[in-house]
């Protein structure tokens, strides 16, 4: 990213992969709980970030990771491989993965479901799962109104970009989606609450890895939110801390 206003997750993909992409065991043990992503299916992660399929690999499934940014992909094969793991990426979105048809028994989209074109996106993903195959579509975010911490970080960002559309999530009931039918049913709605532990460094490097921070702010307005929110951090937070998060889970089989 250069000094545009445009949204640029390349750049900022080595904090994503240090502070963002880290999700609870619990959201995982959920998740398998669930019965997805377990042994003997094979998964598709779209919108994949740079750890979410190796973290949940010890399950036994067969992952790949589907990315339209070259960085997050990059990023995603330096860490993988650094696990000891051999897990295939490729640069495509929902809407143009190119996956053989009835291939994947569960296809996942976490934290990046919103940005699909959904008229493209769900009969692509419908015709490369099989038949009983399912869509997880997977939600999880810090609860800004129930921590301090969250809040006022929350409201730096917005100081520093105004027209943050994010942001103010509050525990919501997860609705039966119209978009669904026909080629969708609703098998499982979930939600829970988990608390994340962070430090002061690592919770300055998950607002760093927001949209609307790292991949969005020109370089100085960067270098000025970065001195500021640690600031902020010294004030408010002790070194160790935990936010409260909300997660949905939405899982949805295929019709045929």
């Amino acid at each position: 990213m250069t000094g545009s206003a445009s949204h640029d997750w390349g750049w900022v993909s080595e904090d994503y992969g240090r502070y963002r992409d880290l999700y609870p065991e619990a959201f995982y043990e959920k998740l398998t709980e669930l019965g997805l992503c377990v042994k003997g299916q094979q998964v598709l992660d779209l919108g994949t970030g740079t750890r979410g399929p190796w973290n949940i690999a010890k399950y036994g499934a067969g992952f790949v990771g589907a990315n339209p940014s070259e960085g997050q992909i990059a990023v995603a094969r330096k860490l993988t491989e650094a696990a000891g793991l051999s897990i295939p990426y490729m640069a495509a979105s929902a809407e143009t993965a190119a996956f053989e048809d009835d291939y994947f028994d569960v296809v996942t989209a976490c934290q990046c479901f919103v940005y699909f074109d959904k008229p493209r996106a769900l009969p692509n993903i419908y015709r490369m799962l099989k038949s009983g195959g399912r869509l997880a579509v997977l939600f999880f975010a810090w609860l800004p109104g129930e921590s301090e911490i969250a809040g006022q970080s929350e409201a730096l960002v917005r100081r520093y970009n105004p027209a943050w559309a994010g942001g103010g999530i509050t525990r919501f009931h997860l609705e039966e989606p119209a978009w669904a039918p026909p080629l969708f049913e609703t098998k499982h709605r979930v939600a829970f609450t988990l608390n994340v532990p962070f430090t002061r460094e690592s919770w300055h490097g998950r607002m760093l890895a927001c949209r609307e921070t790292g991949a969005f702010l020109p370089h100085d307005k960067l270098e000025a939110f970065t001195k500021e929110h640690r600031a902020l951090l010294e004030r408010i937070a002790p070194e160790s801390f935990t936010i409260p998060h909300y997660a949905s889970m939405l899982i949805l089989q295929v019709t045929k």
